[in-house]
């Protein structure tokens, strides 16, 4: 089966036509609206010349006629003579001797082909005129007509097809080249590299078009390398429960020990928690149809069931009614939650809600040790970990803050993090403009 011919081949071929049918529309209305009439003038103009030359011609004395004829020729390369031109055969003329041929009739009423004669002097065109009582042989220089229609109409077609082609040419390179960079970028893609991200340059539809590929390569890349850490941050954090595990059977061959045995139920159950979470980012997370809800209520549940004598949650939200994902948000403020209590275990933690033209923002506030700025985005990668111990009782296992942007991206949210005044950390989480809370109803 014979390939397809390429895009820039087919936009070639096509501009290339296109070019050259508006270069003989153009030619064929200059010659019917331009050359036509102004040829039509001056073969009327020269018939008439013609037919005056011989009528003087017939007047003058004898004795004048050899100097009129002299000057006939020389300032209107026009010849006289006696005897009758032949028979004109019907030969090709150029157009224009078809204009005078039809001038001639309407002035003479003789329907006659001019007789076409090459002698040393050139080529000459002969008719009969009537004069006086009889007929004159009229000749005309093929010279006194210098013009070449035809040959000037294709040349134009020529020089026409040849820009035509050269204009299609570039043409079709500019609007393919972007389409073949794609194509070249995707083809990377496809085989797990990192393409270079696409200029965002050229016609508005090649610049979306671009700026997306280079946001879903940007995304494409993002996995690649969350996935390395996830599978590198696996690997390295089983290390250590396995080895455990491994020494507390080496111990209970020779004596069983239910501290030993508690201890590796915690190992298990720590190695389950780390897999599991690992495997909800593999998996990626799903967007939640959100529903009505009360949000200071909602909230309300969660402090309560978060709360601790020595650190309690407490909630400042005006009473609301949103469209939120219930799930999806109660997952992210746990983690963010739990994230506060960790580091800030004897102190209050603060779950506030604001709201503006921008929409609804929920965050979560506590007075811990906080974050350095530089570490702000840091720490929503997977297994980043500020506390440098690997112990998952102190630092977590790195992958809280990570599953709060991922259910973030999944629900049109945007989770970050600020520094507090005074000191502290705020987490905060953007609802998307379409959760935009409204007043709940009195009663």
């Amino acid at each position: 089966m014979s390939q397809p011919a390429s895009l820039a081949r087919q936009n070639t071929v096509l501009l290339a036509l296109a070019f050259m049918l508006v270069e003989l529309l153009v030619i064929a209305l200059f010659a019917f609206w331009v050359l036509l009439p102004l040829g039509r003038r001056s073969a009327d103009d020269l018939a008439g010349l013609m037919v005056l030359s011989a009528q003087t011609w017939a007047e003058l004395p004898p004795n004048t006629r050899a100097a009129f004829e002299e000057e006939l020729l020389r300032s209107h390369a026009l010849v006289l003579r006696a005897e009758l031109p032949g028979a004109g055969r019907d030969e090709w003329h150029p157009p224009y001797f078809y204009l005078l041929e039809a001038a001639l009739a309407r002035r003479t009423g003789l329907q006659q082909h001019l007789s076409r004669e090459s002698i040393d002097s050139g080529t000459w065109y002969w008719t009969a005129v009537p004069a006086g009582r009889g007929q004159l042989t009229v000749g005309l220089s093929a010279t006194r007509i210098d013009s070449q229609p035809v040959a000037a109409f294709l040349t134009a077609l020529l020089l026409g097809l040849l820009l035509a082609v050269t204009v299609a040419v570039w043409l079709a390179r500019r609007l393919t080249r972007p389409l073949a960079r794609l194509e070249a970028a995707s083809a990377l893609i496809g085989q797990g590299c990192h393409p270079t991200l696409l200029p965002e340059t050229g016609p508005r539809e090649m610049v979306a078009l671009s700026r997306r590929f280079n946001a879903m390569a940007q995304q494409v890349r993002d996995l690649l390398s969350a996935r390395t850490t996830l599978l590198a941050g696996v690997s390295h954090d089983l290390r250590t429960p396995l080895a455990r595990m491994r020494l507390a059977l080496e111990m209970l061959r020779d004596r069983p020990d239910p501290t030993l045995i508690e201890r590796m139920e915690r190992d298990i159950d720590q190695m389950n928690r780390l897999i599991g979470h690992v495997l909800t980012l593999a998996r990626g997370l799903g967007a939640e149809p959100p529903v009505s809800t009360q949000l200071q209520e909602f909230l309300a549940a969660m402090a309560a069931d978060f709360s601790t004598s020595a650190s309690p949650v407490r909630v400042n939200c005006p009473p609301c009614q949103i469209d939120i994902a219930q799930t999806a948000l109660h997952r992210a403020l746990a983690n963010l939650l739990q994230n506060a209590q960790r580091f800030a275990p004897d102190l209050p933690v603060d779950l506030v809600v604001t709201a503006d033209a921008q929409g609804v923002r929920i965050g979560v506030l506590d007075r811990g040790p906080g974050i350095a700025c530089e570490q702000l985005e840091a720490v929503f990668q997977p297994f980043h970990r500020l506390e440098t111990s690997r112990s998952p009782a102190t630092g977590g296992s790195g992958l809280g803050l990570a599953i709060v942007r991922e259910l973030a991206r999944a629900n049109g949210w945007q989770a970050s993090l600020q520094a507090r005044p005074g000191g502290g950390l705020q987490a905060w989480i953007a609802l998307a403009p379409t959760n935009t809370g409204r007043p709940a109803k009195a009663g």
